[in-house]
């Protein structure tokens, strides 16, 4: 087996779970692969990506595991725990085609299962390509070498950095060097890790709130106007305060701040920055803190956006005493071993709220003009609603 635990995902995945389990036990989702770089499949490789999902079956939560989150996330309901132990993955829920290079993959089925696939299946897709292209990496010692370097760089900056590298990591084996080296160079600066399991196996904090897909489902269920607000809404609803950083770009962040008011100002701990100019989001925010009486330096931008050294510099030097800042960085930490980093993504498209009388596409209009997703009828709809763009 290439995963060996089933926490070996994202912490937003969970904490999403967590939530879908209690508000939306019937809800449908739909997800699909899309391969943004255009990467060449080799022959075979979807007969390779189908056994290693098959595989993910025997996964399951270990006593160990569940005390672990049980005293390291109080929030999660001893119920979601006792679910989430009996829960496995089901492989026929995704559904895998190779036509010549190209790999298709999609995920169907009720949403509160189908939440774990995508980090799992992200990282099995770079992880079996780089084996069946038989591309070599640096050694391991390249590697610690490497990452020391970078988190011993960062603590000169003084801020605080955390691993967000599952989805597009080269390896589980490289994933586990990296967050170690961290953990032992990276003392005032390293926080955390987004993987669960790597933050429980190295004794360090995880960290994640939601993602998009949060939003997107809220969209298809109360539409585009009440996606944000009833988003938001239902968060604190199941967490009362805690994992308070909100995603801020579903729907593009002007709109976002429109109903960012101030009782979710002053809630949330701060925001997260996904997508767009990261100064012009800080500017944004700062001036959206200040507009509601808030001290923007009693919240924090979480900055996640495609980080390397060079971004991380110019944003801390802009935003330095003026609003708190933290920094998530992925592939720049867990696929910087000589190789070319695959762009890719999981993204849901469709949502079936419990309700509804049929499926609805679910879009994202990110801050990068031109950069939305979902169906193009859809994404002119939720334009027109929102008055993006006119």
């Amino acid at each position: 087996m290439i995963l060996t635990s089933i926490l070996d995902n994202d912490f937003y995945k969970f904490t999403m779970q967590h939530c879908v389990v209690k508000l939306f036990p019937k809800a449908r989702a739909r997800y699909k692969f899309i391969n943004r770089g255009k990467h060449a499949f080799p022959p075979g490789f979807a007969e390779a990506l189908r056994a290693a999902v098959d595989d993910l079956k025997h996964l399951q939560l270990s006593a160990e595991e569940k005390e672990y989150l049980a005293v390291t996330c109080p929030y999660l309901d001893p119920t979601y725990l006792d679910f989430l132990q009996g829960y496995r993955y089901n492989p026929a829920e995704v559904h895998i085609v190779q036509h010549g290079e190209d790999v298709e993959v999609h995920v169907d089925g009720y949403w509160y299962r189908t939440i774990l696939w995508e980090v799992p299946l992200m990282s099995l897709i770079c992880e079996l390509y780089y084996e069946l292209t038989g591309q070599q990496r640096v050694p391991d010692e390249e590697v610690v070498s490497i990452t020391r370097a970078k988190i011993e760089r960062y603590k000169e900056m003084d801020i605080t950095i955390a691993d967000f590298g599952s989805r597009r990591r080269h390896s589980l084996a490289v994933h586990k060097l990296v967050v170690q080296t961290l953990r032992e160079y990276g003392a005032g600066c390293f926080i955390g890790s987004s993987n669960i399991h790597l933050a429980m196996r190295n004794g360090i904090k995880p960290v994640g709130t939601h993602a998009h897909e949060w939003f997107m489902f809220h969209g298809a269920k109360y539409g585009f106007k009440m996606a944000n607000m009833l988003g938001l809404e239902h968060w604190v609803q199941v967490y009362r305060g805690d994992l308070g950083i909100a995603l801020s770009d579903t729907y593009t962040t002007p709109v976002f701040f429109e109903q960012f008011d101030k009782k979710f100002a002053k809630l949330f701990d701060g925001v997260r920055h996904d997508s767009g100019d990261p100064l012009l989001f800080a500017d944004r925010t700062i001036a959206h803190y200040q507009s509601k009486g808030i001290n923007p330096l009693s919240k924090t931008i979480i900055f996640s956006d495609g980080l390397d050294y060079e971004k991380v510099a110019s944003i801390a030097s802009y935003c330095r005493g003026k609003i708190g800042m933290s920094f998530g960085i992925g592939t720049n930490f867990t696929n910087d071993v000589g190789l070319k980093p695959l762009n890719i993504v999981v993204k849901m498209y469709e949502a079936h709220p419990e309700d509804a009388p049929q499926w609805e596409p679910v879009v994202k209009l990110s801050d990068v003009k031109g950069k939305y997703t979902g169906d193009e009828r859809m994404i002119g709809l939720a334009k027109e609603i929102l008055q993006i763009g006119l």
